[in-house]
């Protein structure tokens, strides 16, 4: 079975920076060589495949590196079975890739599309649902640090609970009291501009 190529897509790819290019090509000629009945379409404004209407996968460029990943959060285990190529998985793409040589083999990539599909069309959920997570704990120092910087106070109070929870992740991960502390002034820094902690790719 041939998957009929978009044309969106194809002008998503041209313009894509020159490194993502070969990227994005090679991974959509494996997708498409899978075997497996699929959709070229674009969601999210970044090329994705369906399967009887159920999304399977996606990909996405970036100024400085490619996304690929697997819609349905069961898939993780597949991926890790794999073992090979970058890939993302729960609707998530965490792995970012910069060379042809980290997209799935074809052979891997047969495999991974035949069970995200037979997974799309089970009775499990695709994503996990799960409540409204608690509020972040505010460490002392960011607190302590915040008190000396209305500005930041301020802009940090407006946050949602999840630019919040970022930041203090963010901080609290430091494995060195240097790192911490690095970390600490650069939050200042963002936060009393009203930046995320992630405001760089925000406009990828």
């Amino acid at each position: 079975m041939t998957t009929p190529k978009n044309e969106k897509v194809d002008a998503y790819i041209a313009k894509a920076a020159p490194f993502a290019q070969p990227i994005l090509n090679t991974i959509r000629e494996r997708v498409l060589a899978s075997g497996v009945e699929l959709e070229e379409t674009l969601k999210w404004n970044s090329p994705s495949w369906t399967h009887q209407g159920k999304l399977l996968c996606g990909m996405a460029a970036f100024k400085a590196h490619c996304v690929f990943g697997f819609w349905h959060k069961d898939m993780q285990a597949e991926v890790a079975a794999a073992g090979k190529g970058k890939v993302g998985v729960g609707g998530i793409h965490r792995e970012c890739l910069v060379d042809v040589k980290e997209v799935p083999s074809a052979a891997a990539m047969k495999k991974l599309m035949k069970k995200a599909a037979e997974l799309a069309l089970s009775d499990k959920p695709a994503m996990k649902r799960s409540g409204p997570k608690p509020e972040a704990e505010l460490p002392d120092d960011l607190r302590r640090a915040l008190a000396r910087n209305k500005a930041a106070a301020a802009q940090f109070k407006a946050f949602t609970p999840g630019k919040r929870r970022e930041y203090i992740e963010w901080i609290t991960s430091a494995k060195r009291e240097e790192t911490r502390l690095a970390r600490l002034e650069q939050a200042l820094e963002w936060i009393a501009e009203g930046k995320s902690r992630n405001w760089k790719y925000e406009s990828c």
